[in-house]
């Protein structure tokens, strides 16, 4: 239980400091200032819970680790609930915290939500958007794969991860947001209801895929000696 409750709490972190500052501070921000919100939470998670559970906080990362033979079946299924749990938490207490401001309310700002066409800063299409979550996904899962794959990397492992996601968000952000994560996806979605959980399909499905992805590349590459 110890390693679910650190997922749970690790995707609350992602998801509260991701998604609020998009959702809070996106307009100073802007795309890089996002992308590093969701980097050094991923550093920061990785550091105070790498230990406990591996620090996925993320649906498709466990998915990738469990198609490379890395996790069981029970563990897969516990760290789902437990990251799905974390988002709404943390989508639950932005939405909180943004009522209590002067901002507008969770429909002005959106709750750092996802979303292609209409929700799309540059007007991206439904398969175009697709086709981003799983190439970012599978970049972002393969990174992980290998940067934890043996111990002279495992120090560091923490801070590659969280670069790969800033790496990933810089060129996500404009299109859809950057998901990679069904979690971090569904919880602010679930919270703003309308558009955003009708488009969430895609940012849980597509992440899944890409992930599916990495794991097959590394198990063509990572066993080449």
């Amino acid at each position: 239980m110890k390693k679910y409750a650190a997922e749970l709490m690790g995707t609350f972190v992602l998801t509260l400091f991701g998604c609020g500052s998009a959702a809070i501070a996106g307009g100073t921000l802007g795309t890089l200032g996002i992308a590093f919100a969701f980097g050094l939470s991923i550093v920061a998670m990785a550091y105070a819970i790498g230990n406990v559970s591996g620090c996925h906080i993320n649906p498709a990362v466990s998915l990738g680790v469990f198609l490379s033979g890395k996790m069981d079946s029970k563990d897969f299924c516990g760290y789902v609930v437990a990251q799905f749990l974390g988002a709404i938490l943390a989508a639950i207490v932005l939405a909180v915290i943004i009522n209590g401001t002067m901002l507008g309310g969770v429909d002005a700002t959106g709750l750092g939500a996802n979303g292609y066409g209409a929700a799309s800063a540059v007007g991206v299409s439904t398969w175009g958007a697709f086709a981003v979550e799983v190439i970012l996904t599978a970049v972002f899962v393969l990174t992980i794969l290998g940067v934890t794959s043996g111990e002279k990397t495992s120090t560091i492992a923490g801070l590659v991860i969280g670069l790969t996601l800033v790496f990933v968000h810089i060129m996500g952000i404009p299109l859809t947001g950057t998901s990679v994560n069904p979690a971090r996806s569904f919880g602010p979605a679930l919270v703003l209801g309308g558009q955003a959980l009708a488009q969430v399909w895609l940012f849980i499905v597509a992440p899944l895929v890409g992930a599916s992805v990495a794991a097959g590349l590394w198990k063509y590459f990572g066993t080449t000696k």
